[in-house]
């Protein structure tokens, strides 16, 4: 009844000011509107990966007492993409970074087909065009800005404010994007796409990536202590070949990996001494993850660690006051509920200890514990136990015996624990619920908003607008410089690296294709956005066609 007591107050105390002295009523007035116009100087924009609000739920009751992201409730969004009521991380993270929706896989461009009722549509040349995203506005505010995450950078959600590509999975365009975005902050996973190698996820554009970024001044960091002791003012983290450990798996397999509260923390700190402020992109990416495996302890787990960096980044910010934090889930996934068939009768009379207490016995998560199983699976009971399984039945025995190998196993202790703890899950996909909206601080997004919503007021309250801004640093080659009177050819002698080529009379210009570099009759500059190459077409900042004219006379 608090909430509800507080809004009662809060009314009658707006009448009593309405019925009051004309000169109160100015004075309330003239401070209301004060603190109207106040603009958010710093954007903290936080995003639980596929998180249902029944995990934040299924969290609360774990953890016994209130969440962060309690205090700062002010509405709902709705996920939808351009073409499904059920959407990919890709186009949540672009409608969310850019104010458009996409399609599936898309990572900061256009969509090609749109037919959600309610979705804008696109015309055709417009398809797969790059969108300007609130960190690349936010840079040329003069802001500090900087992504965290806990998957490898390179993934579909911080890539989505950080770069620009068809195909979510092609690390080695979306990471070098990134690398050549100047950014001040970058810490998460990923070192494995940011070296030339033999591994699954290394780069085979035999690019090193790892000795760009230390040409660019970066303190790169590998560990929680280096992390903690940089005084750098740019720091490149990569705490992992590929993702982080889940946060409670963290002590006992990497202990050397900070937490996201950590990284969250130590980046607020360094980017807050921008006196033009700071745009922070900040994702608990495994939420999502355990999710897919129906793994309640891993939801639970990155879920509270998610929460405690809400909790750095609105203690700076009620500090601070000209802070705007956001905290959501991009979508829901599983279909997890409090409940199962277990509960039909008798679901009103079935305390919270029978959901909660059998999670509790857990001492891993899905992933930590099946880690330690051996390739034969003779401890698969010794596993069991990490995983909150003890005192197995006869048909709980057999259901494991059953499994014939590791990825099996997993399976099956999942199920075992949802039915202990009274679960239920739909799916090991996404769901297309509306989530919660977090939010604090000046301008704050609030109600039953869209997704792409969220960009267009960080946008606002940063003081530049994304169509405008996709105009100016996304432009095509072809048209561009066929204004300039030059000709574009691209040299793809290198496929791997393909480059744009600008020739007009005895002048050459040469942009390599993900890079923010344009060589004018061999002089190298740098520019203020990427080169992109979607689908065919290669775009470029008009910057570039100014700087070829300028210099190229």
């Amino acid at each position: 009844m608090g909430f509800f007591r507080n809004r009662i107050v809060g009314i009658t105390l707006a009448g009593a000011v309405a019925l009051g002295s004309a000169g109160t009523g100015s004075a309330a007035m003239e401070t209301a509107k004060k603190k109207e116009d106040r603009k958010a100087k710093n954007v903290i924009m936080m995003v639980m990966d596929g998180t249902s609000s029944t995990a934040t739920t299924l969290a609360r009751w774990y953890k016994g007492e209130p969440l962060a992201l309690d205090s700062i409730v002010t509405g709902g969004v709705r996920t939808y993409s351009a073409e499904s009521a059920i959407t990919d991380s890709a186009p949540a993270g672009t409608a969310m970074a850019t104010g458009n929706k996409s399609n599936s896989s898309y990572v900061g461009v256009k969509p090609s087909v749109v037919n959600s009722p309610g979705a804008e549509p696109v015309s055709e040349k417009d398809h797969y065009r790059p969108l300007a995203n609130v960190l690349e506005g936010a840079k040329k505010t003069g802001r500090a800005t900087g992504i965290i995450a806990t998957s490898e950078i390179q993934h579909a959600t911080p890539a989505s404010y950080s770069a620009h590509h068809l195909n979510r999975n092609n690390f080695e365009v979306l990471g070098e994007q990134q690398v050549y975005q100047n950014m001040d902050i970058v810490l998460g996973g990923g070192k494995d796409s940011l070296q030339p190698g033999t591994k699954e996820k290394n780069r085979k554009d035999n690019e090193d990536l790892v000795n760009v970024i230390q040409e660019k001044k970066y303190d790169f960091v590998e560990t929680k202590d280096e992390l903690l002791r940089s005084k750098s003012k740019k720091i490149w983290g990569a705490f992992s070949q590929r993702d982080l450990a889940y946060d409670m798996d963290r002590g006992t397999t990497h202990p050397e990996q900070p937490t996201l509260a950590e990284m969250t923390k130590k980046s607020i700190q360094t980017l807050s001494k921008d006196k033009d402020g700071f745009f922070l992109f900040v994702e608990g990416s495994k939420p999502d993850w355990a999710a897919h495996q129906n793994d309640p302890i891993g939801m639970i787990s990155d879920v509270l660690a998610f929460d405690n960096a809400v909790k750095e980044a609105l203690e700076f910010a009620k500090k601070d006051k000209n802070t705007m934090v956001i905290a959501v889930s991009d979508h829901g996934n599983s279909g997890i509920s409090i409940g199962n068939s277990n509960t039909t009768k008798g679901y009103d009379q079935t305390p919270v200890s029978a959901y909660i207490d059998p999670l509790k016995k857990a001492k891993m998560t899905l992933e930590g514990a099946t880690g330690k199983l051996k390739d034969d699976l003779s401890n698969i009971e010794e596993v069991a136990r990490l995983y909150g399984l003890d005192n197995l039945t006869a048909p709980e025995k057999e259901q494991l015996k059953g499994a014939k190998d590791k990825k099996a196993v997993g399976s099956v202790l999942v199920k075992l624990l949802a039915n202990r703890a009274n679960l239920g899950f739909t799916t090991g996909g996404h769901t297309g619920e509306d989530v919660f909206l977090y939010s604090y601080g000046p301008e704050k997004p609030q109600g039953l908003i869209e997704n792409t919503d969220i960009a267009k007021t960080m946008a606002k309250a940063m003081g530049f607008n994304l169509d405008k801004l996709t105009n100016e640093i996304f432009i095509e080659a072809g048209e561009a410089f066929k204004k300039a009177g030059a000709r574009v050819k691209v040299d793809k002698k290198d496929p791997a690296n393909p480059v744009l080529t600008v020739s007009r009379k005895k002048a050459k210009a040469e942009m390599p294709v993900n890079k923010n570099i344009i060589r004018i009759n061999g002089k190298e500059y740098e520019l203020n956005s990427v080169i992109v190459e979607s689908n065919g077409s290669f775009y470029v900042p008009k910057e570039a066609v100014r700087l070829f004219q300028k210099k190229a006379r």
